[in-house]
């Protein structure tokens, strides 16, 4: 992984764990797809969630940033 991939990570897991504060079956998927460096499963995973307009733009821009810079490796 990049590094730039690494802060994306990082920011998506803090986000993830801010918003999802009970360690739920759900947040234990998308800390796997994380871990596993699956940008598409955690896309999937968060499709289903109820955000705000602009929850969703700043998950949606943290997916892109990482699947563009995953390409890069």
């Amino acid at each position: 992984m990049t590094e730039t991939t690494d802060q994306v990570t990082v920011s998506l897991l803090r986000w993830l764990r801010r918003q999802l504060r009970q360690p739920t079956p759900m947040r234990e998927h998308l800390e796997a797809a994380v871990a596993n460096d699956d940008p598409g499963e955690a896309r999937r995973l968060l499709a289903g969630f109820d955000f705000s307009d602009t929850q969703r733009r700043h998950v949606e821009g943290l997916l892109d940033r990482w699947e563009r810079d995953r390409g890069r490796s």
